[in-house]
């Protein structure tokens, strides 16, 4: 059975009406309505049979719960090699912010030091959701053990005039805020920001549970 009869049978038309209200740019036509636990489900089961390399290498694919399942079973990929591969190889097909969102390769973790040249590759991208990607993963991997300042400013530096790219660096700074307080919050003190950026970022940071009172409203002054 194919990913997207797979995908029929788990359907939802409330949750079809919900997902279209939440990503605009994608037409409703080519949402089916499925939600994230059936998808990941969907994921495993394509992971482990003789259909996997046949789906992922037929790009693009049409409907939007297919490129969500794509992401996921690349995050089953152990080998980080062959995982990056098919990563580059699906980005340029990613047209929304749950797709660049939802999935993290588990192969990324222990491989940080190979993964980074590949995230600032990404986050230089002019396609809004490798960059938005790119970012993530530096959110998501290089925040603690791994840490470096000029993090903040290979993130600080993009940019661009899309929506949900700005969205991303407003939620890296306030991530930031919450796990790299003092490094970051010179990104705040010193409008380093666009102001767009600066201000989503302190509403995120405010809105966390994540960053201390005292910081909250410290960063409430800068407003």
């Amino acid at each position: 059975m194919k990913v997207y009869e797979k995908l029929m049978e788990v359907k939802d038309e409330d949750y079809k009406e919900f997902q279209a209200k939440l990503v605009p740019n994608i037409s409703p036509d080519l949402i089916i309505g499925v939600r994230t636990p059936q998808m990941r489900s969907v994921a495993k089961d394509v992971f482990s049979s003789d259909e996997r390399d046949t789906f992922l290498e037929e790009l693009p694919h049409k409907y939007y719960e297919e490129n969500l399942v794509h992401f996921f079973i690349l995050a089953l990929i152990k080998d980080f090699d062959e995982c990056v591969r098919r990563v580059e190889e699906f980005l340029p097909y990613v047209d929304c912010w749950p797709v660049s969102d939802q999935a993290t390769p588990k192969s990324f973790k222990k491989n940080h030091e190979r993964l980074l040249p590949y995230i600032k590759k990404w986050i230089a991208s002019d396609h809004v959701y490798t960059a938005r990607f790119g970012i993530r993963m530096l959110m998501n991997e290089f925040l603690g053990e791994d840490f470096k300042e000029e993090y903040l400013e290979l993130v600080a530096s993009k940019k661009g005039d899309d929506y949900y790219l700005k969205m991303m660096v407003a939620w890296y700074f306030a991530t930031a805020l919450a796990k790299r307080y003092d490094e970051a919050v010179k990104y705040i003190e010193e409008r380093r920001l666009d102001e767009w950026v600066h201000k989503k970022s302190i509403q995120k940071a405010v809105e966390s549970y994540r960053v201390t009172d005292e910081h909250k409203e410290y960063l409430k002054s800068f407003r």
